[in-house]
């Protein structure tokens, strides 16, 4: 069980939630949900004119709404905004979206009832899941299409899955026994005004990326070893005086992984590696490996001040008696922090598919022509090479940043919009094609070691060796290579275990 309370929600425990984990809300948000929605009741009340609570929204704010229209322009708000399109989001995104948005309304400066995010929170428990298709998002007013529907389902609409059935919101709701809520005065607005469609996105994406980080060291002490490089590069005191600490924590594992290697001793004399350095690919996975952790570790400092962030307009301040509006629910810093990630891991898989090329070209390697012993009448490793290299194409194109788009919305009120939403989905993307690229570099690298037989590495690769050998067999002859490939990325996942 998860207990949200606002402020200490981390991107392990959303994704535990995202694989299932249920739900709860902390005793100590609710003092302040409370004093939050009794201040907006208050203003209701009154009369007095506020925006979002009884105004119109984005460029409409000076349209106010009479206080009996107030149910049903929450309601307005929510199927208007429902308009994205596109493949749905998975399934894991879903639940993260729904868990971040129900801790940041738990911070309470939302204003909304304690109903919402038990709502929130029961749909989640019971696995109730809103179909959000991944398109329509600009990250200005927040994740707005995406957020809306899932607020669609909140209020018994839109399309849900539930038991893995696709039906009707109400229907899925009603069958899990939950009640669809009647939204009040702002909450249509707390539901849809935020980050986390992008957050939600972007964090997961991110925990597979620090996997890679881990696996790509893995997968390139593999490709040295197969290749009898040096590690004299990888040596602490080199590293020591240029202190970044991804770069001091890459090569420290890869010493690490070394360590013990009959085959790293075969080519020293006395002590001696006559192998001076070599190329960039083996000689400086420690500063772009570790260059790579260090984005990584700047974007998960982001994302998790981002998922414990109040990020819906207006702010409601009950003990200073203010409703202040404000741009909390602008994209940019997660806009940014994903196309640097982005950036970075697609820049690791460039450095892996370098390794396979160095592995399969016999030019390079000092192995035979593509990895395999009869080469001519077999291709062995020739195309794997080539796939990889057009996943780096793919990369390519998916790196250029979203976030230096600007298209302006909503009237020209939204003039500066972050575009944060596609950044994530570029992420998520770069993130599965370096995943393949790495399986890719980990096949190549394990059929290297063959042909080093029978010098073996250090323990920590030969458990890394026959994980590839639990899925994929060596190969003696050509034979379709796609389903090992494929097979190899739980394997990749994994490696940072090794």
């Amino acid at each position: 069980m998860i207990e949200i309370d606002g402020a200490s929600l981390t991107l392990e425990q959303t994704a535990a939630v995202a694989d299932g984990a249920e739900v709860s809300l902390a005793d100590g948000a609710r003092s302040r949900i409370a004093r939050a929605r009794a201040f907006v009741e208050e203003i209701v009340a009154r009369g007095e004119v506020v925006y979002g609570i009884n105004t119109g929204f984005g460029a409409l704010a000076d349209v106010t709404i009479p206080h009996e229209k107030l149910r049903e322009l929450q309601v307005n708000l929510v199927r208007s905004h429902s308009c994205g399109v596109g493949e749905p989001l998975p399934e894991r995104a879903v639940r993260a979206m729904m868990l971040q948005r129900a801790n940041v309304l738990s911070k309470g400066y939302s204003g909304c009832r304690f109903e919402v995010i038990e709502t929130l929170l029961a749909m989640l428990n019971a696995r109730v899941h809103p179909v959000i298709p991944s398109r329509g998002s600009v990250g200005a007013s927040g994740d707005l299409a995406p957020l809306a529907h899932l607020a669609l389902v909140v209020i018994g609409e839109g399309e849900a899955v539930y038991r893995a059935k696709r039906m009707n919101g109400g229907g899925a709701l009603a069958a899990a026994g939950i009640s669809a809520l009647t939204l009040e005065a702002k909450e249509g607005l707390a539901l849809l005004n935020g980050t986390q469609a992008m957050t939600a996105v972007g964090g997961l994406a991110l925990l597979d990326a620090e996997r890679l980080a881990d696996a790509a060291d893995v997968t390139g002490a593999m490709s040295l070893e197969a290749l009898k490089g040096t590690p004299v590069a990888f040596d602490h005191k080199i590293h020591a005086v240029r202190p970044h600490p991804g770069q001091i924590k890459s090569a420290r594992r890869l010493r690490e992984l070394i360590e013990g290697s009959e085959i790293r001793e075969s080519h020293r004399d006395h002590g001696v590696d006559p192998r001076v350095q070599d190329a960039y690919a083996i000689r400086c996975m420690p500063q772009v490996h570790g260059a790579v952790r260090d984005s990584l570790s700047h974007a998960r400092r982001i994302l998790e001040i981002e998922i414990n962030s109040a990020t819906d307009n207006p702010l409601i301040f009950p003990e200073a008696g203010e409703v202040l509006s404000g741009g909390n629910f602008h994209g940019e810093p997660i806009a940014l922090t994903l196309d640097y990630a982005a950036i970075a891991i697609a820049d690791l898989g460039t450095i892996s598919e370098r390794r396979v090329e160095r592995l399969v070209n016999p030019d390079l390697s000092g192995l035979p022509a593509f990895l395999t012993a009869n080469p001519g009448m077999n291709s062995g490793m020739m195309i794997a090479q080539v796939v990889a290299v057009s996943l780096i194409a793919e990369n390519s194109v998916l790196a250029h940043p979203a976030s230096v788009t600007n298209l302006p919305t909503s009237g020209n009120k939204e003039d500066h919009v972050s575009m944060g939403m596609t950044s994530a989905l570029k992420f998520a993307q770069i993130v599965k094609n370096v995943e393949m690229i790495l399986a890719i570099e980990l096949m190549c690298a394990a059929q290297g070691l063959e042909f080093v037989k029978p010098l073996k590495p250090g323990p920590r690769l030969a458990e890394a060796y026959s994980r590839v050998r639990d899925v994929v067999p060596p190969l003696e002859r050509d034979t379709p290579l796609s389903g090992y490939i494929e097979s190899l990325v739980p394997v990749v996942r994994g490696l940072g275990e090794v």
